[in-house]
């Protein structure tokens, strides 16, 4: 690993992921995270189906947050979502393996706007993601990543 700024890209992904009970719970798998950009794996379940045999759309969206998320905070900057939207290309099926990749746009000041494509691992863009960020003033690497009470 390279930079100052890649190792803590790399340790705030590990650190959030560790965290990240939904997005494990879903099977996904954090690939890579770098300054501004992550990488998020996952298979598509049975159980993630919704009427029409395909995937639901909300999961295909928790893919695409969840790489956004782990891309936005690779700065070790506790930071939210302020909006996002999501376009549907195409359906997934179950057996189908997603990847969802972030990259950061812009970040100035406290806002930052990140694109996510989700793919299937042959490439195929199925969602298109933009999603736009507020920052806090805290850390993640700090204990816990939160306000004290």
């Amino acid at each position: 690993m390279g930079s100052d700024a890649e190792r803590v890209a790399a340790l705030a992904g590990e650190t959030m992921y560790a965290r990240d009970r939904a997005s494990q719970s879903l099977g996904m798998v954090l690939e890579e995270t770098r300054p501004g950009y992550a990488r998020v794996r996952m298979p598509v379940r049975a159980d993630m189906l919704n009427g029409h045999g395909t995937c639901h759309g909300g999961i295909v969206f928790t893919l695409a947050d969840s790489a956004f998320a782990f891309a936005c905070n690779s700065h070790d900057v506790v930071t939210v979502a302020a909006g996002c939207t999501i376009e549907f290309i195409a359906p997934t099926r179950e057996g189908d393996v997603l990847v969802a990749v972030a990259e950061e746009r812009v970040r100035e000041g406290r806002n930052g706007v990140y694109d996510v494509d989700v793919t299937r691992a042959s490439g195929e863009v199925v969602a298109s993601f933009r999603g736009r960020s507020a920052s806090t003033r805290r850390r993640v690497l700090d204990e816990g990543g939160h306000d004290p009470a």
